[in-house]
């Protein structure tokens, strides 16, 4: 049964090993379940302890491989990650939502050397409990406290920024995480709308990186800076 259930987490992948979401705890104490119902009677056959493991695996990686095909499969099973923290701000509500208090928070904090919540720009709360620290840019907030700044260096930290942003379209720029536009070959309108683009913007952006469809892209993002990363479903441009 030891070498069973080792078995069984290999062919489960090591993604049950780095990180258990509310659905890998279940399958992992359900497991554990089945082969202590086989150990404590060594009157029992194995059979009946093998069997639902196997039916149990068999299930498990059918769901992966489903939820690799639709991200709304994934989020019935995983759920939806959760901020806590935006732009420097506690949303209470939220961490009510998950009853998730302040010790909590603090403590995860602490875990990732921040000292104060007055140091973070965001903090998300990820579906298997791990808190995601975004800290406050240092030099973006010495910048926005300076009453005067030199000509020199508004060119300098211009000619900076423009670097991080598509040729063409220098004004995308917004306060926020980055956004996914493509998931799956699948258009996320809703981030598109936080942006204020449209899909032909869209479109053009992964021609400009040799993607014709979006049905093409495996993963299309865009960060703060307006700085675009498309990643294709295969390895052709």
């Amino acid at each position: 049964m030891y070498f069973l259930v080792y078995c069984a987490m290999r062919v489960m992948g090591k993604r049950e090993i780095g990180k258990l979401s509310m659905f890998d705890l279940v399958v992992s104490i359900m497991l554990a379940e089945m082969a202590a119902f086989v150990i404590e009677d060594i009157d029992k056959p194995l059979s009946y302890g093998i069997a639902p493991m196997l039916t149990l695996i068999i299930v498990q990686i059918g769901m992966a491989f489903i939820g690799l095909k639709s991200r709304r499969l994934r989020l019935m099973i995983d759920g939806k990650p959760t901020v806590l923290i935006s732009k420097g701000v506690l949303l209470r509500d939220e961490m009510r939502k998950q009853r998730y208090n302040l010790d909590d928070l603090l403590q995860q904090l602490r875990e990732q050397n921040v000292d104060s919540i007055g140091e973070v720009d965001f903090a998300i709360l990820e579906t298997t409990g791990k808190l995601t620290v975004f800290p406050k840019d240092e030099n973006t907030s010495n910048d926005s406290n300076s009453s005067g700044s030199d000509s020199e260096d508004s060119s300098s930290s211009k000619s900076k920024t423009g670097k991080n942003q598509i040729d063409g379209f220098p004004n995308i720029k917004y306060e926020g995480l980055p956004l996914p536009l493509i998931m799956d070959g699948k258009v996320q309108d809703q981030n598109l709308e936080i942006i204020q683009k449209t899909r032909f913007w869209l479109k053009n952006q992964i021609q400009h990186n040799g993607i014709m469809d979006f049905k093409d892209v495996f993963i299309c993002s865009i960060d703060h800076n307006g700085k675009i990363y498309v990643s294709p479903k295969d390895d052709k441009k």
